[in-house]
């Protein structure tokens, strides 16, 4: 078995061998406890057929504890500082690809459908880079790659807002395009202290494991995630204010959007945060053909 590449010892050695110094902007904070990546592993139910992708794997510290319970690792580096890093500690494992490219410009179908070529269970599994998270999330889903789930470490605060319910100050349109997808729940919420640097933030790890089907029947997913994104612009204000001076046309529509929350039962002078995904659905199904005409 070799050394762990996530202790803190290990990881100082090869940030000295190479002289690498982290960069803010790319939010590079690597994990130095091999527990945490057990853990993480373990919560991703990944077997020897399983095709586990990653984002950002830095040293390699995650991308190893991957590579010996997959099948196949594609790991996505940005920083060609950490190629010939990662050459180095993870020339014990064969069975792991790293491609140099910004997953959120990658052809990631593509790249599933070439280095993944048999395997059926497919995993992304990640510590991601705090500042793009939501946008790489909400690309992996929107893309409906052929996943199994993803589970990833984020910041606590999105992790909170993801797995948030009805009701609650955390509860927004990013809960709701989540839970259209997949069903969300938070593993583990981490310390800062497993990593180097040691980030401003706590952390957590959530796994999304993704439905066969939408948990709702929507006309026009777009549209959907539109009357959402409305429906929480000021989240102080009641429902109906903030689809008519969000919606396009809304304004010119008030009487018609009053008269569809009525047909649908729900009362205008509530705040979007009460919403459930299925009245949601209901809302943004009968405000399709109001807003869409």
């Amino acid at each position: 078995m070799h050394k762990d590449i996530a202790t803190p010892m290990r990881t100082k050695e090869i940030l000295k061998k190479y002289g690498f110094s982290f960069k803010k902007s790319l939010g590079q904070n690597f994990l130095i406890d091999p527990n945490i990546l057990r853990n993480i592993t373990e919560s991703a139910g990944l077997t020897k057929e399983t095709g586990s992708i990653e984002i950002g794997p830095g040293i390699g510290a995650l991308t190893e504890h991957l590579a010996r319970s997959s099948k196949k690792v594609l790991a996505f580096e940005i920083d060609q500082r950490l190629l010939p890093i990662l050459e180095d500690t993870l020339s014990p494992y064969d069975n792991v690809k790293v491609v140099h490219q910004d997953i959120l410009k990658a052809d990631v179908q593509e790249l599933i459908e070439t280095e993944f070529k048999d395997i059926k269970d497919i995993m992304v599994v990640a510590n991601l880079p705090y500042y793009v998270t939501t946008p790489i999330i909400t690309q992996l889903l929107t893309k409906r790659l052929p996943l199994r789930g993803i589970v990833v470490m984020l910041q606590k605060e999105v992790a909170d807002r993801i797995s948030a319910k009805p009701g609650t100050k955390e509860y927004g349109s990013l809960s709701i395009a989540i839970q259209y997808y997949t069903k969300a729940e938070t593993v583990m919420v981490v310390p800062k202290t497993v990593f180097m640097p040691q980030p401003n933030v706590d952390s957590a790890v959530i796994r999304l494991t993704l439905h066969d089907e939408p948990i709702v029947d929507v006309d026009d997913e777009e549209f959907f995630f539109q009357v959402t994104r409305a429906s929480f612009a000021q989240r102080r204000k009641t429902l109906l204010n903030n689809l008519t001076s969000q919606l396009p046309n809304g304004k010119g529509a008030k009487e018609e959007i009053l008269e569809a929350l009525g047909q649908i039962g729900i009362d205008p002078g509530r705040r979007g945060e009460t919403l459930s995904i299925e009245e949601f659905a209901a809302l943004s199904n009968a405000l399709y053909p109001i807003i869409n005409k």
